[in-house]
């Protein structure tokens, strides 16, 4: 029994020797304990990893046409006020949303960018009364279209009536003080405060899941012809700043790690009057499966931005403001979380152990024995 336990010790790989013969040094120390904190570090590192998800990709053709598709959107207009400001949304099936603004609030800045009151879910209005003396009444005479009627019978009651009437005739409208049913109107208040005051414009809208567009632009907006016009009379379009900041937009829900909003924070800067910033994206459908199996379906999206000046006849074709075209692609991107490996996790702590325990080891004995024959050189020295 005593010769198997002694042939059985020549297995040992790990020999120790005996206490009087180790040596231990300053160096040795310093070395150990700059070693304890690497292996600390790593060890937090690889931990860290482990803990964290895998996230693997997958591609495929995209096939999840049915559900609308979320625009998120949170942006600045400095210098043009909010009545002077609206949003429209179009997509390429001929769907139009004309001042779309059900799911959109405006807040009113002042030219600092602070906050004048609570933002508002704006309405289209379709009453047809003036407002005078903070009270509705009904108009019960024919009021005058300034010329701009089409024939004798036609009322213009309203302010709203007579801009209608000189719009159809396309006449220049003349300001408004001069008309009797804008006297009382909030038109001429609005008016003054057209370039005196900014705008945040944020919320959502849901569109059909089809390419499309939508943008922010000064004028009250209507259809001539099929063709998309902004009425922003009595102004030239040349007075308007259209310099934005882009705080938010996604197609969404916002996921960490992905391309979910690469625009956030993007400032359009006009270094002119009636500038048109043009953003062209490209939207890739995203399916995100985290580990509890909840699906998140959003989309990432890349940018191409343009910007033009539409000021003079002899600038190019468009209108001043902010654009967003969009297109989606037909394929989709799929990221999984998956659990990583404990085997894996395992076998990288004993490598980071013993790669750092040897690495210090080598290193602590090339200290050892260059201060060893550097301090018997001296010793040398000294005795010859």
């Amino acid at each position: 029994m005593t010769q198997f336990i002694d042939k059985f010790k020549q297995l040992d790989a790990y020999a120790k020797t005996l206490e009087d013969f180790r040596v231990k040094t300053t160096t040795g120390a310093t070395v150990t304990i700059i070693g304890g904190c690497i292996m600390i570090l790593l060890f937090m590192s690889e931990l860290h990893t482990y803990l964290s998800p895998n996230i693997s990709e997958e591609l495929f053709v995209d096939t999840s046409r049915g559900h609308k598709l979320r625009i998120n959107l949170d942006i600045i207009v400095p210098t043009i006020s909010c009545n002077y400001l609206v949003l429209d949304a179009m997509d390429s099936s001929g769907e139009q949303h004309l001042q779309m603004e059900q799911n959109i609030h405006k807040r009113r800045l002042d030219l600092d960018g602070n906050a004048i009151e609570e933002p508002k879910k704006e309405e289209i209005s379709t009453a047809s009364t003036l407002k005078q003396n903070n009270s509705e009444i009904a108009t019960l005479t024919c009021g005058s279209c300034y010329g701009a009627a089409f024939n004798e019978s036609q009322c213009c009651n309203t302010c709203d009536d007579v801009k209608e009437a000189y719009r159809l005739r396309r006449w220049a409208l003349p300001h408004l003080s001069t008309i009797e049913q804008c006297k009382n109107d909030e038109s001429v208040e609005k008016l003054n405060l057209a370039l005196k005051e900014g705008c945040q414009i944020y919320g959502y809208m849901e569109v059909n899941r089809v390419g499309g567009s939508f943008h922010i632009a000064p004028g009250k907006s209507f259809t001539i012809s099929h063709v998309h016009v902004h009425d922003v009379q009595p102004f030239s379009s040349s007075v308007f700043n259209t310099t934005h900041i882009i705080k938010h937009l996604s197609f969404g829900t916002d996921i960490e790690g992905a391309n979910t909003a690469p625009l956030n924070g993007i400032i359009g800067l006009a270094t002119e009057g009636a500038m048109m910033f043009q953003y062209y994206l490209k939207i890739i459908p995203t399916m995100y499966v985290k580990l509890d199996k909840t699906v998140l379906h959003t989309n990432q999206f890349s940018v191409t931005r343009h910007h033009k000046s539409v000021s003079n006849v002899h600038a190019e074709s468009g209108m001043p403001g902010a654009f967003f075209s969009y297109e989606l692609s037909p394929l989709m991107v799929k990221y999984t979380e998956k659990e990583r490996s404990i085997g894996h996790f395992a076998t990288n702590i004993c490598a980071i152990i013993g790669g750092v325990f040897t690495v210090a080891g080598i290193f602590d004995a090339l200290l050892y024995h260059s201060i060893n024959a550097f301090e018997n050189k001296l010793l040398l020295g000294k005795t010859g």
